[in-house]
């Protein structure tokens, strides 16, 4: 991997002032942003991501070449699960597995949002269908995991009061309607409607305030991992090797597959990026309600503290750099 990418992406404000945020709370500073702002900043970050991908989308059209992708990203999602749930039971139960299994398989929005960034200041471009595909990845993993859940419940006769109770389409709508995930459709589709036109008008608040948006909510995304990392002890090192060994597999086989499709670098650096990322916002919102055994101490650490982390600071770098390898 050049030293100079690496060094683009570790010197980009983002990522200094996420590692501002992760030296804050392990330093034991008493910087906090208070709790209505994040949320405000996260909520703008998916609109404007959502509204840019959806004129994006106006612009390039239906065709092979924007579905094709987007079909790819969603079965990788789906696919996911059937590896690495297997994988975990080998030292998880199956409640702490099949949860793990849906946040690896699930998406990061702010690790896709700040790839996308990342992607803006090198001055390449990407479609605008990978904000769809990063909409419609965050439930084929969620029901996936689901599903071999309650198939292994079949061979536990003590496990029927341990599951959720509700079926997977309601959990598909549950997934489909959550805030994150509407507010990401929603908003594209808008952008897809109004196009051009419509995106001139907003373009002071979905160009010139994204950028100063970003940074302020990555500090507060590294407190939050940096808060994720103090529970590692807990989790023990099979858990952490998993939590970066899952994120390189599921890049690798991504990168073989954009091979074959031959994709551009910018949209096979985002594919790659989706399929590495793990959920800490859809998938723990869900989990409780659809595994209720299911340990958060765990899944939300290694998604939160470990995978999160390493994607921002290594990740994008080093799966740009295999994007760029792909021959045209």
């Amino acid at each position: 991997m050049p030293l100079q990418l690496a060094l683009d992406n570790l010197l980009s404000p983002p990522v200094l002032f996420f590692l501002v945020g992760i030296a804050a709370v392990l330093l034991r500073s008493d910087l906090k942003i208070p709790d209505p702002i994040p949320r405000l900043f996260s909520l703008y970050l998916l609109w404007a991501i959502g509204y840019k991908g959806g004129v994006k989308l106006a612009e390039a059209g239906w065709s092979v070449e924007v579905l094709g992708p987007m079909v790819a990203a969603i079965a990788l999602a789906a696919l996911t699960p059937l590896w690495v749930y297997p994988l975990l039971k080998l030292r998880f139960n199956r409640h702490d597995s099949a949860a793990c299994a849906a946040a690896f398989g699930s998406v990061s929005v702010v690790t896709f949002i700040t790839a996308a960034n990342f992607l803006n200041t090198q001055g390449i471009t990407y479609g605008g269908h990978l904000v769809a595909a990063l909409a419609l990845m965050e439930v084929p993993a969620l029901v996936v995991a689901v599903i071999l859940h309650r198939r292994a419940a079949r061979f536990d006769p003590e496990a029927a009061d341990n599951l959720g109770r509700q079926s997977v389409m309601q959990l598909f709508r549950e997934a489909m309607l959550s805030g994150p995930v509407f507010l990401l459709i929603g908003s594209m589709i808008v952008g897809l409607l109004a196009g051009d036109r419509g995106f001139d008008k907003l373009k002071p608040f979905t160009e010139d305030v994204f950028y100063g948006m970003l940074v302020l909510f990555l500090l507060e995304a590294g407190m939050t991992a940096a808060r994720g990392l103090q529970g590692l002890k807990e989790v023990g090192k099979f858990a952490v090797s998993m939590s970066i060994a899952i994120p390189l597999a599921n890049a690798a086989a991504t990168w073989m597959l954009c091979y074959v499709l031959r994709l551009q670098p910018g949209d096979a650096f985002l594919i790659m990026i989706l399929a590495a990322s793990a959920s800490y916002i859809a998938v723990p919102a869900t989990v409780p309600l659809a595994i209720p055994k299911a340990n958060p101490s765990l899944y939300l650490p290694m998604a939160l503290g470990v995978t999160f982390p390493f994607n921002i600071a290594l990740g994008i770098p080093l799966y740009l750099w295999m994007a760029n390898a792909i021959p045209q």
